[in-house]
């Protein structure tokens, strides 16, 4: 399977993204999870104002084929969710690093964001998989 990683974003095993934009960190699903999943039909995203841990399972994304739990890569708080998926899942299919799920206000980023996988890493953990 061919599939694409971004280099300046971050990345956890379970195939979310994640990228700082100001003060906040923007999470997505990656390309290789999207191609796995094939026709996404359905997204449950969280409530603004829930908080997470990271590590904390924040949603899930439902294909024809599966569901699967979206894992917040970061603690938080949600800030804004994609609304736009709601009616439109198949965002996700059709440009998975353009297609953001939730944005979160992290509370402990500087430790949590050395944790994530480099784009080298997620490449490797991806291949393994």
């Amino acid at each position: 399977m061919t599939y694409k990683v971004e280099p300046d974003l971050k990345y956890i095993p379970e195939h979310d993204w994640a990228k700082i934009e100001g003060d906040i960190v923007i999470i997505g699903v990656t390309d290789y999870a999207q191609k796995l999943l094939k026709d996404v039909v359905y997204v449950e995203l969280p409530e603004v104002g829930e908080k997470f841990k990271s590590k904390d399972i924040f949603g899930s994304i439902e294909s024809v084929k599966a569901v699967s739990e979206l894992i917040c890569p970061v603690s938080g708080e949600i800030i804004e969710i994609n609304e736009e998926l709601i009616d439109a899942p198949e965002k996700v299919n059709e440009a998975p690093y353009a297609t953001w799920l939730i944005k979160i206000k992290p509370s402990n980023l500087e430790e949590e964001w050395k944790k994530l996988m480099s784009s080298e890493e997620y490449t490797s953990h991806c291949k393994l998989a």
